[in-house]
């Protein structure tokens, strides 16, 4: 169904190709059988998508594409002749001899063919559905999906509603993805998305041989590698039978407008029309570190939210320790002890899984769980089992021999695959094993407790306070581990300069390489700083108890006669600021970075606010105290100001106001009143920052003296801004996203607390792209700047000296 669209009117358009053009009608169709020239468009019945020849970018090149039509960006979904393009603008698409489909130039040389079989070229027509598949139909059959050749059968990187991705076994046709060479080529590249029948069938993300990502095996409600959620915009569906294995998805709603993109940089992205302004991503594979195959190495599972990610299956150990503590995984995890097979084994359920990839494995779709089991028992080469299909009590049975690859999984969910891994005896839990391993911990918690008073007493130089005082903060941290001043020292090289990473306002922080292979991040008492004793005790009992990915790890703590360190993991891309504002910024910070950045500090802050034991209060939130881990998720760091709250408390006022100018809020830097909208207001303007690359002390502009909050403010009244967004990122983001980032920016900032939202609705309103957000107000310090001079590089130090009024 399709009717031909032209810049002319249209009798002038019948009158140019009536000599070439014959026009058949029927009842509920309009066919044509003319040739598409180069300045000529095909658009389907219902005007949802069009064909014709382009030029993609700069180039003269010409191909013959579909794309969207009512959408003003040309976004092209399908190309015909994506190899052997056409040099200038003489193509002619046109039906040839033998009914084919083919693109020709001037001189009648043939660059692409649909190449089907010959039938009478005067019966056959070609038709752009609505659904965007371009067909080849026999006009003397009746059946209107007895199609001689479809588009459909033949994608390029594009995956629409109805296309089918997978297998017809009855021609061994294979329809899979295949990116463009580069956004400007859409020549065939090296990144292909297929679904791959060795095993059970699944879905496989590659770069030339190399896998980028697979989604498991279908469970029977979706594919075992993603999490089980909600769908708001497809209904995916996987359809195996003797005839055809494939993947498709249909609209939930027919106004939707989207589409599965893969592209050359090896991500597969979902992108839906938003409100008929720009496309937006909704999803992206890989989405996370643990997408990534095999990202922990054999017999190691990978877990978002657990620090580090990686960790061995009950009963192993890394196979490279050393590089295992320094977060590379990929050497995976080996059997600590043979298997006594087949005495006293049993297995350890795993909930919640993608199931390892199927290196070495059996399955049978009619055998029980329970027979499963023991199937895998009498073999001691089975190392898993697990269900085929989890739909209602589950069925069917997989074992896996051998070593197992690529298993992640999913935090609280019930729904998706468990597996059940052989493990010794001793790793079954029986009560003779706890004590074994009950009793030397107790044993060495005393003696801890014992070392801590020792410690304690000999320091008494240290001005901790009373004796019991000490003690009683030193029975609080019993699961913090003292660690002694000689191993920080080797360590750390005797503090030399080469290891030294930094310096904040407790003192100078140094990179160390523990005996163990560990790297640390050791932060050193300066004898001249401002902070002190109690910022050291407030840092070691507050971050302690905490524990979440988005926050720094502390490791333990040393304290010999004057000197006090805090030993920390050590992130090795150090801190936030030396990305965005310092000579790292570029390629490596695109947008999606940068909002992940931004969702994970949002997240930590409400695990802070509301998640954690107590109700904390950072008040030194800032781009320098957020850092970067190997995986490029942030960290939260530096809690010698941090202040925690009892359950009903809500803010508290202080004489004495720490903070870092640029970040204080307000009513903290001007009443002394803090609470966890202080955090929220910091937050704010590090989301500025992050989008900006600017300081929002040193922020300078040609037309004004407001810092960065005041020229946002400015720039948000006017309609302006998109201006705010940092020059180094990509050119090509979803800028509806960062404009929205900008909005909670300025909604996080605005002068009056109360008007702020909380952590957990910044969290919901970065999660929703749909949902309406509220207007902000006038900023906190909308004032300009009578001087604009900033005494060097003080803006960073923190402040102890602003009194409260």
């Amino acid at each position: 169904m399709e009717i031909l669209h032209s810049p002319l009117r249209f009798f002038i358009f019948i009158t140019l190709l009536s000599t070439v053009a014959e026009l058949s009608r029927s009842a509920d169709t309009i066919t044509l059988s003319q040739p598409v020239r180069d300045n000529e468009t095909l658009v389907s019945m219902g005007a949802k998508f069009e064909l014709g020849f382009f030029s993609p970018g700069n180039s003269s090149s010409r191909y013959v594409g579909i794309w969207f039509y009512n959408i003003p960006v040309k976004t092209i979904v399908w190309v015909a002749n994506r190899d052997d393009p056409i040099n200038g603008s003489s193509g002619l698409l046109q039906i040839g001899r033998g009914g084919n489909l083919v693109i020709v130039d001037r001189t009648g040389r043939v660059f692409w063919s649909t190449d089907t079989a010959n039938v009478t070229s005067d019966n056959v027509a070609a038709q752009l559905l609505d659904s965007g598949n371009l067909v080849l139909t026999d006009q003397t059959k009746d059946s209107s999906r007895d199609f001689l050749w479809q588009s459909f059968d033949h994608p390029c990187d594009t995956l629409l509603a109805g296309m089918k991705l997978g297998w017809d076994l009855r021609i061994s046709l294979n329809r899979y993805l295949t990116s463009w060479r580069d956004s400007n080529d859409p020549s065939t590249g090296d990144i292909t998305y297929k679904v791959e029948l060795q095993g059970l069938p699944q879905k496989i993300l590659r770069r030339n041989a190399s896998v980028i990502e697979r989604s498991g095996p279908w469970d029977g409600i979706q594919f075992s590698g993603l999490p089980l959620s909600p769908n708001a915009i497809i209904n995916p569906e996987f359809v195996t039978i003797a005839e055809e294995v494939y993947y498709t998805y249909q609209l939930i709603h027919d106004s939707t407008i989207t589409r599965a993109v893969l592209n050359h940089s090896g991500t597969l992205q979902r992108w839906v029309w938003n409100k008929n302004t720009q496309w937006t991503v909704v999803h992206e594979l890989p989405n996370d570190s643990c997408d990534k195959y095999a990202k922990c190495g054999p017999n190691a599972v990978c877990t978002i939210g657990d620090a580090p990610i990686c960790s061995c299956l009950t009963g192993y150990t890394p196979k490279l320790p050393q590089e295992w503590a320094v977060y590379v995984w990929s050497g995976g995890c080996v059997k600590k002890k043979p298997l006594n097979c087949p005495k006293g084994e049993g297995f350890q359920k795993l909930q919640g899984v993608k199931v390892p990839d199927m290196l070495s494995y059996w399955v049978n779709m009619s055998t029980s769980l329970d027979e499963c089991r023991t199937k895998c028992l009498k073999n001691c080469t089975c190392t898993a089992y697990s269900n085929a299909d989890i739909v209602g009590k589950g069925s069917g049975c997989l074992l896996w021999y051998g070593d197992l690859l690529d298993i992640r999984t999913f935090i609280q969910s019930s729904s998706n695959q468990n597996i059940f891994i052989r493990v010794m005896a001793s790793d079954l839990g029986n009560h003779k094993w706890k004590l074994r391993v009950v009793v030397p911990v107790v044993v060495a918690s005393v003696s801890l407790a014992i070392l801590l008073l020792l410690c304690f007493w000999r320091g008494t130089k240290i001005h901790l306070g009373k004796i019991s005082e000490a003690q009683a903060w030193s029975e609080d941290n019993l699961e913090l581990p003292i660690l002694d001043l000689e191993d920080i020292t080797k360590a750390t090289n005797s503090f030399s300069s080469l290891n030294k990473i930094g310096e904040g306002g407790f003192g100078p922080v140094y990179k160390g390489l523990m005996s163990d292979g560990v790297q640390i991040a050791v932060k050193r008492l300066s004898q001249n700083s401002r902070q002190g004793c109690e910022e050291f005790k407030n840092e070691v009992s507050l971050i302690a108890r905490l524990q979440h990915r988005n926050l720094v790890k502390l490791l333990g703590y040393c304290i010999d006669g004057e000197e006090r360190m805090l030993v920390y993991e050590y992130m090795p891309n150090g801190s936030l600021d030396s990305l965005i504002f310092g000579n790292r910024a570029g390629t490596s910070l695109v947008w999606r970075r940068r909002f992940d950045i931004i969702v994970g500090i949002a997240r930590g802050l409400l695990y802070l606010h509301r998640d954690s034991r107590l109700r904390i209060i950072h008040r030194d939130l800032k781009a320098s105290n957020v850092l970067l881990d190997s995986e490029m998720n942030p960290r939260i760091s530096d809690f010698g100001m941090a202040r925690a709250f009892g359950g009903d408390q809500f803010l508290e006022k202080t004489k004495r106001v720490v903070g870092t100018y640029g970040y204080i809020s307000p009513e903290y830097a001007i009443h002394g009143i803090f609470s966890i909208k202080s955090d929220v207001f910091s937050f704010g303007v590090l989301v500025l920052e992050i989008i900006s690359g600017r300081r929002n002390r040193e922020f300078h502009h040609h037309d004004h003296n407001f810092n960065l909050l005041g020229h946002a403010w400015k720039s948000w009244l006017q309609g302006e801004a998109t201006e705010l967004v940092d020059k180094q990122m990509e050119d090509s983001f979803p800028m509806s996203e960062v404009v929205r980032c900008i909005q909670i920016g300025l909604l996080c900032v605005q002068q009056r607390p109360e008007q702020r939202p909380t952590m957990s609705s910044v969290l919901l309103m970065l999660d929703s792209e749909s949902a309406s957000l509220p207007l902000p107000k006038q900023p906190g310090f909308y004032t300009e700047r009578v001087n604009d001079h900033i005494d060097g590089g003080t803006n960073e130090l923190t402040i102890t000296i602003v009194e409260g009024r």
